[in-house]
């Protein structure tokens, strides 16, 4: 019962057992949840980052658990470190300047991010791919997806900082 309840959890209720690109399936579902908890269900971004911190934390055992006796450290259906990663530039986006984000202004926003998270987990540049070739446990799992979170994050203020002298 136990570990059947942690496979749901690191493949996203079973969502990474999607024979084909099962990680881009599980940032599709991050985004669309995120969306839901900040426009529809209008949920308080302090409940959103504590659900997120707790997804994190326990991310590191269960992933560990299921990786376990498993020949492949990283593998495919294990996409909890999708939604954690996809997390970190919406999570930012939505606190960011303390303003209220439009619908049409949110999905447009998480569809930028959907993609260039996308990118960045399949490039892997530094250091992303430092943590994926280097740390075959949990840790290693979930830190790359960290970094692709914080790159996308990256990306978008040198896009606003060099937007903002030619605009």
């Amino acid at each position: 019962m136990i570990r059947t309840l942690n496979t749901l959890f690191v493949t996203m209720f079973g969502l990474g057992k999607i024979p084909k690109i099962p990680g881009t399936f599980g940032s599709l579902a991050s985004i669309i949840l995120l969306y839901i908890f900040f426009h529809i269900l209008d949920l308080s971004s302090n409940s959103i980052l504590i659900f997120l911190i707790i997804i994190f934390i326990f991310s590191f055992s269960a992933v560990a658990i299921y990786i376990k006796d498993n020949e492949n450290k990283d593998p495919k259906e294990v996409i909890i470190d999708e939604f954690i990663g996809q997390s970190i530039p919406i999570y930012l986006y939505e606190i960011s300047h303390g303003t209220e984000k439009t619908s049409d202004e949110a999905i447009i926003f998480y569809v930028i991010c959907f993609v260039l998270f996308r990118f960045f987990d399949i490039l892997k540049p530094f250091p992303v791919s430092y943590f994926d070739k280097n740390f075959k446990n949990s840790f290693g799992v979930i830190m790359d997806d960290i970094c692709a979170g914080f790159y996308v994050v990256l990306s978008l203020i040198c896009f606003m900082v060099l937007s903002s002298y030619f605009i």
